[in-house]
């Protein structure tokens, strides 16, 4: 029990320093003071959009209200049956700038959202082109700031605001964020570690990738080369696949976050945290071998010392009170300042285990589901 607990303990000390890092360097979109009108591309922001309708409205209006002169709005409508069409419909035929595109029946070798985007690259006029999802908005002066970034590179991604209101959004969504922040230092995405071998930077560069789909801007020369969406039509997680390409290929890249600028709901129950969650869980991974040694790593360091307290205090063992009970607070400390970072609320850092569990129990579904050859269904497709 002494070494496991110690074993977490050295875990999460260096993710805190990883975290403490980030929370340095992965900073939101501020400057546009470098962007002026006679210099300023037209840009095309894109929102793919399937049975959208609760959200669509929120997200075009706060897209259509941007501070910038030169830019258009396309919605792809991929064959919405709940009335997102209808809203588009009403919404393109009062406002010039926005395009209620009608999106082609999916091809079997595509997936979903990267057929949709697809579409929409193909279509967009800009030079500039930014993907939100339809859950997202932004304020008015974000396509501005985003064009300053889109200067110095060749892509930029941001991670959003997330707007939690329901038990579950609050247990779930911030382990997203959690994992994200104490395992990848943020600027890995942007340039290659100092520590690895110069000749092995190229090799492993593209494995230091992330982005949020949720929020993407690209120059259009980089999505000209890529082909557009062409080489990740397969991809379920198709921002990470995105990433490593981009990186691949010797483009610069860069993440962002978005407090005070771009938010998101993504789910609001605990059917849709389950349902969106367990579509690509197992495929963030790469691997199962991975996905398994992860799932025992969370087992050890976040859900064991909850058992070694309890154990320890019930047989009076001393030193397993203070050791798991170490471990509990930095669990506790790391999760206080992502939850105030974000203008989340901090006393849900206190169910952490749990929240863990919850994944831990995804997880095993997920892998039976996959031996068992079953297939994952998204706004009536299969994943």
């Amino acid at each position: 029990m002494i070494y496991l607990l110690c074993f977490g303990l050295f875990y999460l000390s260096g993710t805190f320093l990883v975290l403490l890092r980030n929370r340095y360097e992965f900073k939101s979109l501020k400057d546009s003071s470098s962007v002026s009108e006679s210099e300023a591309p037209f840009v095309s922001i894109c929102v793919p959009a399937r049975n959208e309708k609760d959200v669509i409205e929120h997200c075009v209006t706060s897209a259509l209200k941007q501070d910038y002169e030169h830019f258009e709005v396309l919605v792809l409508d991929d064959n919405s049956t709940d009335g997102t069409t209808d809203i588009l419909s009403q919404l393109s035929g009062i406002i010039s700038n926005l395009r209620h595109i009608k999106g082609e029946e999916k091809p079997e070798e595509w997936h979903g959202k990267p057929w949709a985007c697809h579409q929409l690259y193909q279509k967009a006029k800009g030079e500039v082109l930014l993907f939100i999802d339809a859950d997202v908005w932004i304020e008015s002066d974000t396509l501005k700031k985003a064009v300053c970034e889109l200067k110095r590179y060749d892509m930029i991604t941001v991670w959003p605001q997330q707007i939690l209101r329901s038990f579950w959004e609050r247990m779930i969504i911030p382990l997203v964020y959690f994992a994200l922040l104490t395992l990848l230092p943020s600027k890995y995405v942007e340039r290659s570690p100092r520590w690895l071998p110069v000749g092995l930077r190229h090799l492993l560069d593209p494995k230091f990738s992330a982005a949020c789909g949720q929020f993407i801007a690209y120059n259009r020369s980089v999505l000209e080369t890529l082909n557009g969406f062409e080489r990740i039509k397969k991809a379920i997680v198709d921002d990470v696949e995105m990433a490593k390409i981009v990186k691949q290929n010797g483009y610069m890249m860069r993440m962002f976050t978005g407090v005070d600028i771009v938010y998101c709901r993504m789910y609001k129950n605990h059917r849709e945290i389950w349902n969106g969650f367990k579509k690509n869980f197992l495929a963030g991974f790469g691997n199962q071998a991975l996905f398994i040694l992860m799932g025992i790593l969370h087992l050890v360091v976040f859900l064991f010392p909850v058992v070694a307290l309890f154990y320890s205090w019930y047989s009076g063992f001393t030193d397993g009170m203070i050791l798991s009970g170490f471990t509990l607070l930095l669990i506790f400390a790391q999760r206080s300042l992502i939850d105030h970072w974000f203008s989340w609320n901090i006393m849900y850092g206190l169910l952490h285990p749990f929240s863990v569990l919850w994944f831990q129990i995804l997880g095993i579904v997920s892998l039976f589901r996959h031996y068992l050859g079953f297939k994952n269904s998204w706004k009536g497709r299969d994943v």
